[in-house]
């Protein structure tokens, strides 16, 4: 009877520790989130296009700017359905006073 209670106790000893040690750790998931994250930048190397983001359709207004006309990627402010092509650097816009 004590030899089957000491192999019950070992074989869930050996179980927990198996269960224990077949996660991801933390560290392997923030690497993968930061490999996925570098893809999103641009590459501004051979291109200097960017966005303008207007609030309207009369494009009266810049709201935003997406783009590599300023020597490397930029983004700014918000992008809207109102948006131009262009290769100019735009920078932030201040509100007037």
């Amino acid at each position: 009877m004590q030899a089957g209670n000491f192999v019950s106790g070992a074989l869930l000893a050996v179980g927990l520790m198996l269960v224990g040690c077949g996660g991801p750790t933390v560290e392997d998931t923030g690497a993968q989130d930061l490999t996925s994250r570098e893809a999103l930048v641009p590459n501004c190397s051979d291109t200097t296009e960017g966005f303008i983001s207007y609030s309207n359709a009369q494009y009266t207004q810049i709201v935003g700017y997406s783009g590599c006309g300023c020597g490397r990627w930029t983004r700014w402010g918000q992008s809207t359905q109102y948006s131009i092509v262009t290769d100019l650097c735009v920078p932030p816009q201040t509100p007037e006073a």
